[in-house]
């Protein structure tokens, strides 16, 4: 299918699942209705999860819908509404794989030690998103150095003085 037939067609649902389920990222050319269709944006993530840019506000705010995007493509947390950027299980589950999560977590779970370990051992430098009481957490500064020495900039002044750390750069 070509991009000009699935926008003749944005409006007729059977063809657009059609159409997704051969291009997900053609989810940008259908109405705004059906971008709003759970069933079509689903379609669309099973195909490529990185069509969830193009899926309605709304369902950017379904915690089903941003779990199908995030297990295919880790990085579209980005794409989630504010209330789910502070959802543990979601933001958790995005940082094991992608620790650039933690960039968009709530404030709240920055200060979560499981989701903040999950994310430096996956890469060490985003300890900087982290609260400043877990910057100060020797534990996860030497997860973080060891998996990236830059991250020796973003841990506490305290801990910059630990030898251990230091031994690690």
């Amino acid at each position: 299918m070509t991009q000009e037939e699935v926008i003749e067609n944005k409006n007729n649902k059977e063809f657009v699942l059609k159409a997704l389920s051969d291009n997900g990222k053609f989810l940008e050319l259908v109405s705004p209705e059906l971008q709003n269709d759970k069933e079509v944006v689903m379609t669309a993530l099973e195909q490529d999860p990185e069509s969830l840019e193009f899926a309605s506000t709304m369902l950017k705010n379904d915690k089903e819908v941003i779990l199908k995007g995030i297990k295919g493509a880790p990085w579209t947390i980005c794409y989630a509404s504010e209330k789910l950027r502070a959802d543990r299980e979601i933001i958790l589950s995005s940082c094991r794989t992608y620790g650039q999560a933690l960039y968009f977590a709530s404030e709240d779970l920055r200060a979560d030690r499981e989701v903040v370990k999950a994310a430096v051992s996956n890469k060490g430098i985003v300890i900087k998103y982290a609260s400043d009481e877990l910057r100060n957490d020797k534990e996860l500064a030497l997860i973080a150095v060891k998996q990236n020495k830059q991250s020796y900039h973003f841990i506490s002044e305290e801990l910059k003085q630990d030898e251990e750390i230091k031994a690690l750069l």
